[in-house]
């Protein structure tokens, strides 16, 4: 039996600078991974399965193929190989919701099915996989904190913030990624400077932040929750939204805001973690 974490990412900047003739956006974001996410277990079967557990299993339900079962498929045609697995997915991750919890199973599912068949981590067909399945599946595959370009697969890995405590809070609103990057206002506002990687998140922006917040305003409300306790380094949302995460100084300062969020607003998805 294989057993791959498939942990959350934050993005810590995400600047978008233009739109491209193939549909996607040229991107600049610096990727960062917590100690916490889903998990993905593999193991040799007569016959191939599929099966979901978790909180967020439910969500997954009716989705007969999705990015764990794409990966799959991917990884038997470039690889030739074609051993019948059970797959399950421990979906401890909000869906649709800025952390990439898809992408993050997808890269998990790849990196197990190469464990399981004696495939090296740094083969370069696993990222060709990655490349084709999503735009953060390469980053969610190494699992690195690094600067994305390009869709955000173009990978220059850095160091910095690891440890560092980070609360992650979701509204119980799902955003739609495809929609946010539509709604977005076609303005370069510059790129992701040099520096430090904390210099780099704080001198940055997201700014799929703004359509993210007219299609779910509930967003600012997160936003301000976060701002409201215990004097975070930084607050964001993640991705396309509708998460938004805080960094903090420490542990205690995390739990504690976790503590009043979580009683002034009981429905929201909580995560309290690190960074990797």
């Amino acid at each position: 039996m294989i057993v791959e974490q498939a942990p959350a990412k934050i993005n810590l900047a995400l600047h978008v600078r233009a739109r491209r003739a193939d549909g996607y956006h040229e991107i600049e974001t610096l990727f960062a991974f917590l100690r916490d996410g889903d998990m993905v277990t593999i193991e040799p079967s007569v016959k191939d399965g599929f099966q979901l557990s978790g909180p967020y299993a439910p969500d997954l339900v009716e989705q007969a193929d999705n990015l764990v079962t794409q990966a799959a498929e991917r990884f038997r045609d470039i690889f030739d190989l074609y051993q019948p697995v059970l797959i399950t997915l421990d979906k401890h991750l909000p869906v649709a919701s800025g952390i990439g919890g898809g992408s993050a199973d997808a890269a998990a599912t790849l990196r197990g099915l190469a464990r399981l068949n004696g495939i090296p981590a740094d083969d370069r067909r696993l990222f060709d996989c990655a490349e084709a399945l999503g735009s953060d599946v390469p980053a969610c595959l190494a699992g690195k904190t690094a600067m994305g370009r390009g869709r955000g697969e173009q990978l220059d890995y850095t160091d910095g913030l690891a440890g560092t405590p980070v609360l992650l809070v979701n509204p119980s609103a799902a955003v739609s990624t495809a929609a946010v990057f539509r709604a977005w206002d076609g303005v370069d506002r510059g790129s992701i400077a040099e520096g430090a990687l904390l210099d780099r998140a704080l001198t940055g922006r997201n700014d799929l932040e703004a359509p993210a917040r007219m299609i779910a305003p509930v967003i600012d409300n997160v936003l301000n929750a976060l701002r409201a306790h215990r004097d975070p380094i930084l607050v964001r949302m993640s991705g396309s939204g509708a998460t938004c995460f805080a960094l903090y100084s420490s542990e205690q300062d995390r739990h504690a805001a976790a503590r009043a969020i979580r009683a002034d607003k009981p429905a929201w998805w909580c995560l309290e973690s690190a960074l990797a």
